[in-house]
């Protein structure tokens, strides 16, 4: 019944039945939690469900509370003919608590209509639960695709739904900007518009001639937080420095290397445009880190800093002058520099430094959150150094890559990752001591949009994979896959009636492939041959 799996659930005998009768109580805490499931409940029910103070000895109601001797985000839901009662050891925990109460009313509570003929029965029911992390995320790409703002909204429901609670949402890259930064306009009326995009995953890729743009106002941001903190969802910002740089580049392009002017960038892949790392462009970044940082009120600032080749550096006089004086032997020290100077300006506000991998090639600030996706080889470096880790390896939890090997996986890249691969994910490495353990803070699924250029194709890249990596950072004990395959095939008709496009077991429909567009896939064994390059400099 419920997804993801809770920790304990035991079932007694009768049944609660949703009726005109039926009132919501809550505990002045959460009050806002129990207007949001009156929305939820309202429109498909057909019931009023009038919002209550709190009232000890109420019959026939939903009743809200924070219980004693739960930890954060930990729930207990009772439900019995009587009433329901859902106890959070805060206000998330209460959320989730309501969540699952929805997971165990029929599918058809997720449609936006007064459904006939549905008896709004709740099984009688114990649920004790509580999150094995507390960083369950989606990196959600905005910048090789833009998703409108109105589609963020609703992945942000879908993942509360899945009670999914860190939304990474990727801002910058080479292809455009998409956040508005007051001081420095030309961010988005220049950098937020790219006049083409690829028409597949190879280096031959033709162009398909159409402009693609789109950024998201202050207000948009403010809305777009405001959304994800009513449903206990964070979101942390990224701003991709010092690769991935190429859009501000073409806004300002006394950023770049040589001061040469250039294009929002219209390929896909790894680029050879950085910025320069004069001490005006480091002016420059704190100004937009610190418009980001009064908008995303969160703990963690994301600089990206992967994927930074330094040829440039290397060919360029005035950056090598720059290493001299700043005793700086190699170009890999100059990222570092870089990202350190940007690291200690979000230090002096109070927040911490969110960064690829790759930064572990060199020094990293101390309390840096290091994302580890080219496998796991950057999780126990970063553990083993006493850094906070986010592990979201490739060929695990990359919603981008290949579903399966069928010919016609849409525009198929990397090696397949399957549902049952997704399950499997565990973002702690086994070699790690219990100490080392601590610093494992969750994991995440890693959303790139380069061939999603529609929500509806984000859909079917993400789901029902996503299920599976929310139960994978959710729930504690022994997952087996066969028992998480019979309660997922219960929980599609949820997406069903959410309006999820999710690939089917039985692989793509018809409109949900892309025949002739090329992709770029590998065997295992290459990849991994690949990574193991790719992660030489960083081993412990």
């Amino acid at each position: 019944m419920f997804l993801p799996r809770p920790t304990s659930v035991h079932t007694d005998n009768g049944e609660f039945v949703l009726d005109a009768s039926t009132a919501i109580t809550a505990a002045p805490e959460l009050r806002s939690t129990a207007r949001w499931l009156q929305s939820v409940l309202r429109p498909s029910t057909g019931l009023d469900l009038p919002f209550l103070p709190h009232l000890p000895e109420a019959q026939h109601t939903i009743d809200l509370r924070l219980g004693e001797g739960l930890g954060p985000e930990a729930y207990r839901l009772r439900v019995s003919s009587d009433g329901i009662v859902i106890e959070g050891g805060d206000r998330a925990g209460a959320f989730y608590g309501c969540q699952s109460l929805l997971q165990s009313l029929p599918a058809e509570v997720h449609r936006r209509y007064e459904v006939p003929g549905v008896r709004w029965a709740v099984p009688a029911v114990r649920v004790e639960d509580a999150p094995r992390f507390a960083w369950r995320g989606t990196m959600l790409d905005v910048a090789r695709h833009f998703m409108p703002k109105h589609d963020v909204l609703r992945f942000l429901d879908l993942m509360a739904m899945h009670r999914l609670n860190t939304l990474h949402l990727h801002l910058t890259d080479d292809q455009g900007w998409r956040v508005e930064i007051l001081r420095h306009p030309r961010l988005t009326e220049v950098g937020a518009w790219r006049r083409e995009s690829p028409l597949g995953a190879s280096p031959e890729a033709p162009g398909d001639g159409r402009p693609h743009g789109g950024f998201y106002t202050q207000d948009d941001i403010r809305e777009i937080v405001g959304y994800a903190a009513q449903r206990h969802i964070t979101v942390v910002p990224e701003v991709d420095i010092p690769g991935h740089s190429q859009a501000a580049i073409a806004a300002y392009p006394e950023l770049g290397v040589g001061g040469e002017p250039a294009e929002v960038w219209t390929r896909w892949g790894v680029n050879p445009r950085v910025l320069n790392t004069e001490e005006s462009t480091v002016a420059f970044f704190r100004d937009v880190l610190d418009e980001i940082m009064d908008l995303f009120p969160g703990p963690v600032v994301g600089v990206g800093g992967d994927e930074c080749p330094t040829t440039e550096w290397s060919g360029d006089a005035r950056t090598q002058e720059l290493m001299r004086e700043r005793g700086l032997r190699h170009e890999n020290e100059l990222r570092s520099w870089f990202v350190r100077q940007l690291g200690s300006h979000v230090t002096s506000r109070g927040r911490r430094l969110l960064g690829w991998d790759d930064l572990l090639e060199d020094e990293v600030p101390a309390g840096t959150v290091v994302a580890s996706w080219r496998g796991m080889t950057g999780a126990v470096t970063a553990a083993r150094r006493g850094l906070y880790v986010i592990a979201c390896p490739d060929d695990q939890v990359y919603l981008d890559y290949r579903q399966s090997e069928r010919s016609d996986e849409p525009i198929p890249v990397a090696v397949p990752v399957t549902v049952e691969t997704a399950y499997g994910f565990d973002p702690v490495p086994p070699e790690l001591t219990d100490a080392e353990r601590e610093h494992v803070l969750g994991g995440q699924a890693n959303i790139w949009t380069e061939h999603m250029d529609s929500p509806r194709t984000v859909d079917y890249f993400a789901f029902p994979r996503l299920c599976a990596v929310a139960e994978a950072l959710w729930s504690t004990g022994e997952r087996r896959y066969e028992e998480f395959r019979g309660r997922l095939d219960h929980h599609l008709a949820r997406l069903d009636a959410v309006g999820v496009e999710y690939r089917r077991e039985t692989g793509p429909l018809p409109w949900q492939t892309r025949p002739g567009i090329v992709g770029r896939p590998s065997t295992l064994a290459e990849r991994e041959a690949f990574i193991d390059v790719l992660v030489a400099d960083i081993k412990s």
